[in-house]
């Protein structure tokens, strides 16, 4: 026998009462946009949809991983900017687009995002960025524009 113990287990039902709570069955249905038979199906036991799930936890601000399986956090949480990579890419795309392009623009932001996205996945186990690799891909990306 282990000598680990952990939470014990809720279910899907439990996890939605919990998520319910002082809220009646009815006004949660209505803002989760599903029926008041279905979310009573869910509260005696019956497993939605995987769409399902997503509607509720979608609609109740809720984290899809938490309300299927009660780990991770019960609410989203919002992403924390990667100040590092924001000033790479935002240097990154002022280098790419036009002098006196405003980062208003439309595909000035669209770059702007695509460059930041690109660094926080391509970012090294150690912490640094790649710039170099970056560029290429900002250069790619200009050229798919023209």
């Amino acid at each position: 026998m282990s000598d680990c113990q952990s939470e014990p287990e809720t279910s899907f039902a439990d996890r939605l009462r919990q998520l319910i709570a002082g809220e009646s069955v009815s006004a949660f249905s209505r803002r989760v946009g599903l029926s008041e038979a279905m979310i009573r199906k869910y509260l005696n036991g019956s497993e939605p949809t995987l769409s399902r799930a997503n509607q509720i936890a979608r609609q109740a601000n809720c984290s899809l991983e938490w309300l299927a399986t009660g780990h991770g956090f019960q609410y989203r949480q919002a992403e924390v900017v990667d100040m590092q990579a924001l000033e790479e890419a935002l240097m990154l795309a002022l280098e790419q687009l036009d002098p006196g392009t405003p980062l208003s623009n439309e595909k000035a932001l669209k770059l702007l995002v695509a460059l930041y996205q690109y660094l926080r996945t391509t970012k090294r186990a150690d912490g640094s960025l790649d710039s170099a690799a970056t560029r290429d891909f900002a250069r790619h990306l200009m050229g798919l524009c023209h």
